[in-house]
């Protein structure tokens, strides 16, 4: 069982940058897949990017180069460093851990909302 706690969301203009956080508490977090997750008004959840327990990462191609995520093991947490935001990636952000064993139930924290505007 995981927990998780988001932060950092807010209002930004366009071309500006952010910084979520999503602490966890619970068990393995270390060599949990644990990724972020965005939707929009009127649009599917979509993954944004996953970082593995091993340090790899993958992105979704509207936001590769400009997103970046990490982790940090000792203080249970992930990333989400955003720059060059667009308007179009105004959304709320959810953060993932993922499942132990691929098919089993991951983890979902509550999501925060990320808006870029001028």
């Amino acid at each position: 069982q995981v927990q998780l706690v988001e932060s950092g969301g807010g209002l930004v203009q366009p071309g500006g940058s952010l910084r979520l956080s999503c602490a966890a508490s619970g068990s393995n977090f270390s060599i949990r897949t644990m990724s972020w997750y965005r939707q929009a008004p009127g649009k599917q959840r979509e993954l944004v990017a996953t970082i593995s327990g091993g340090g790899r990462t993958n992105y979704a191609e509207s936001v590769k180069g400009r997103f970046t995520i990490s982790r940090d093991g000792a203080k249970n947490t992930v990333y989400l460093q955003m720059n060059s935001l667009k308007p179009e990636d105004t959304a709320v952000y959810y953060c993932n851990a993922g499942p132990l064993i691929a098919g089993l139930r991951g983890f979902w924290g509550q999501g925060i909302q990320v808006t870029v505007s001028s």
